[in-house]
Formats: structure tokens, C-alpha cells, sequence
């Protein structure tokens, strides 16, 4: 059986799901409504409603390691000025998305942290603490250049059509290949490398709000 405190986890990491993946699904949607296109507006994926983008299993590999994937957000890149600039904005809008949900929770967590908060209520900085881990794991699985990941989409800016199309031609078997690769644990080493380089971008970038609270502290 599990204990309290593990079941306390994971329900935490439920819960960061249930915000991450709508918050990142409606990025894309937002991103491509803005750059002219409609078409993930029209089919109401520029929603907070979890139900509208979950994948079982991309929510279930979230919620378990910290990494996973929702439907797909459908756009139509010629409704575009510039299809191959508006395609590579639009899916780079889903991993600044999480960028920003962490950048926005670790000063929640600093704020807690000097104020004595987390003490009080450490539930919340276990909170916030899976909102920057699980925010940093999604933005940098996603940033992968691997279909039919985001990461395959920015670089289709700046490959040639011909391998664009070869790419996306066996965008399936990719698909299956990186849940494998994911399952057996391959990809592990090289996602914790670049989320721990992200993890470290972060805390610098928040720093400021660490003097402000030392000399409010003070």
C-alpha cells in the first residue's frame, strides 16, 4: 500500500497536470490565433478544460515521470504570412509556456520559502516544487527535434521541404520509438542534463527576487 505522504504526491502531480498540459495546449492555440490562424480556436482547444486536450497516456506518463504529451493542437500553417515562421512561433509557444508557469512557481516558492510560509504549509511548496520540476521536464521533452514533438516543428523552419517531408513521413515509428525510448529509461540522462541546465537559468533569472526578500528579511 501507499503512504499518506506518497498518495500526497501524487495527487500534487495531478494537479500540476491538470493545469500544465491546458496551460501548454492552449499556448499553441493562442500562439496561432495570433500569427492568423483559427483553426485550434474554431475546435476550442484555446481552453483551461483538461477534457479538451488530455491523452490517457501522455497524462499518465506526466503524472509518473514527469514528462509526457496532449492531442495534438490542429492548425493550418497557410493561413500563415510566413507558413514555416508561423509554424515554428506556434510550437515553440507550448515549451515557453511551461518555461513561464516555472519561472512564475519558483518565486511562488521563494516568496513561500523567506516568509516562513512553507513551513506552515509545506503541502504548497511541494506544490510549487513539482510546478518548476514538472513545468522544466515537459518544456525540455518537448523541445526534443524528434516528430511529433514541438522541438521537430521549430526545426522544420530551417530544414529543406524534401526533409521535412521524409521526417514527417515516418512521424509514427518515431512515435513509438520515443515511448519505448522513454519506458526503458534511454532518455533519461540526456533529459535531467538539460533540465537541470534550465533549472539553473531559472534560479538565476529569479535571483533578484532572492535580494529583495534578504533585504526585506533583513
Amino acid at each position: 500500500l501507499l503512504s499518506p505522504t506518497v498518495i500526497v504526491q501524487y495527487l500534487l502531480r495531478a494537479v500540476v497536470v491538470l493545469i500544465t498540459i491546458p496551460f501548454h495546449e492552449s499556448a499553441h492555440a493562442l500562439a496561432s490565433h495570433l500569427l492568423g490562424d483559427d483553426t485550434a480556436v474554431c475546435a476550442g482547444r484555446l481552453s483551461m478544460n483538461p477534457l479538451r486536450h488530455f491523452d490517457p497516456l501522455g497524462a499518465l506518463c506526466m503524472l509518473v515521470g514527469g514528462v509526457g504529451w496532449a492531442k495534438p493542437v490542429s492548425i493550418n500553417p497557410y493561413n500563415y504570412k510566413n507558413p514555416k515562421v508561423g509554424m515554428a512561433l506556434s510550437a515553440a509557444a507550448g515549451p515557453a509556456s511551461n518555461l513561464l508557469l516555472a519561472w512564475v512557481s519558483m518565486i511562488l516558492y521563494k516568496l513561500c520559502w523567506y516568509s516562513g510560509l512553507g513551513d506552515a504549509v509545506p503541502v504548497l511548496t511541494m506544490f510549487l516544487y513539482y510546478m518548476v520540476a514538472m513545468n522544466l521536464s515537459l518544456a525540455v521533452f518537448n523541445l526534443l527535434p524528434v516528430p511529433p514533438l514541438d522541438g521537430a516543428k521549430i526545426l522544420d523552419a530551417v530544414l529543406p521541404l524534401s526533409f521535412q517531408m521524409k521526417m514527417h513521413k515516418y512521424e509514427k515509428y518515431f512515435y513509438v520509438a520515443l515511448i519505448l525510448l522513454l519506458y526503458l529509461g534511454f532518455l533519461q540522462i540526456p533529459l535531467n542534463f538539460m533540465g537541470d541546465l534550465l533549472f539553473s537559468g531559472l534560479n538565476w533569472a529569479t535571483a533578484p527576487v532572492d535580494l529583495l526578500l534578504q533585504m526585506i528579511g533583513g
